[in-house]
């Protein structure tokens, strides 16, 4: 099994100017931040579509609704795979569009010829039946339906999406990434859960984070399994410390990953980076490096 080689981005803030520390290359174009105008929308070039759909979840025992991208000339003719994209403890399956549009920043990689053909499913991944972004986002039942949602998504959504849709029904055509409580749920759920995913990304990852050793029980397996590893903060978040403990135990264990720190602080200017960088690396050959 071939995976991506270890990449150590530690992007630091030297004298206004970034400084990086980057060990062997890889397959795809050397990782830089998203050029200005990534997420500005652009006139004259092919655009995806956003739709709803709506699932019956037996996990919950009623029907919850997900939001989804199709890339642009969308055809059922065609085999797509599908990254579920995750949001953080205070939004739902809109925040993603709210406050990132990745549908801007996903039309304009296809208009540069960046990414693999895949649809983009944004769940709710809130699993409980009043599954609104109201009142106290942080209670215990509300937190506690966040780890509910794996199963909501392994037994409902994603044979939901696979029986709706044209889409290759494998791991190695499945990732999963997310911003804040859905990084944390992206680690907790990919890592927990290999043979279903094969490309995992956190962003900002939250306090849900399960401990390095929890998720990555098995190195061997990780290394053996794992397509793509992508693990993103701001320098200045208050929760890096999740996304580092997990880094630092990935390189003591030589698990091959990517570690991408930015300037910035929780928001959704480093999500937007983050999935700009993500998506781009997505569903495509990787040369097969041992981790240093």
């Amino acid at each position: 099994m071939t995976h991506i080689i270890f990449l150590n981005f530690r992007k630091a803030l030297l004298a206004g100017l970034f400084c990086f520390m980057v060990l062997p290359a890889f397959s795809q174009e050397m990782l830089d931040p998203g050029p200005a105008g990534f997420d500005t929308e652009q006139r004259g070039i092919p655009k995806g579509k956003i739709d709803t759909i709506t699932y019956y979840s037996s996990t919950v025992g009623n029907h919850r609704r997900a939001t989804v991208y199709t890339p642009p000339g969308y055809t059922k003719k065609q085999i797509y795979s599908v990254l579920y994209l995750l949001h953080g403890i205070g939004g739902d399956e809109k925040e993603w569009l709210k406050g990132g549009q990745p549908q801007v920043i996903l039309d304009n990689l296809y208009a540069a010829g960046k990414l693999a053909p895949m649809i983009v499913v944004m769940p709710n991944g809130r699993a409980m039946k009043d599954d609104r972004a109201l009142g106290n986002v942080m209670a215990e039942d509300k937190v506690a339906a966040f780890a509910n949602f794996e199963k909501d998504l392994l037994q409902d959504l994603i044979p939901y999406v696979e029986s709706k849709m044209s889409v290759y029904k494998d791991r190695e055509h499945r990732a999963i990434a997310g911003l804040s409580m859905g990084g944390g749920q992206s680690l907790n759920f990919g890592l927990g859960n290999l043979d279903q995913f094969a490309w995992i990304g956190g962003f900002s990852s939250a306090p849900n984070t399960k401990a390095p050793e929890l998720l990555v029980p098995d190195p061997k397996k990780a290394k053996d399994m794992l397509k793509l590893l992508f693990i993103s903060c701001g320098a200045s978040d208050n929760l890096l410390m999740f996304s580092e403990r997990t880094h630092d135990y990935l390189r003591k264990n030589r698990v091959p990953h990517i570690y991408f720190i930015e300037p910035g602080v929780h928001d959704f200017k480093v999500w937007k980076n983050g999935l700009y960088l993500f998506s781009q690396m997505l569903f495509k050959p990787v040369i097969p490096v041992t981790a240093p």
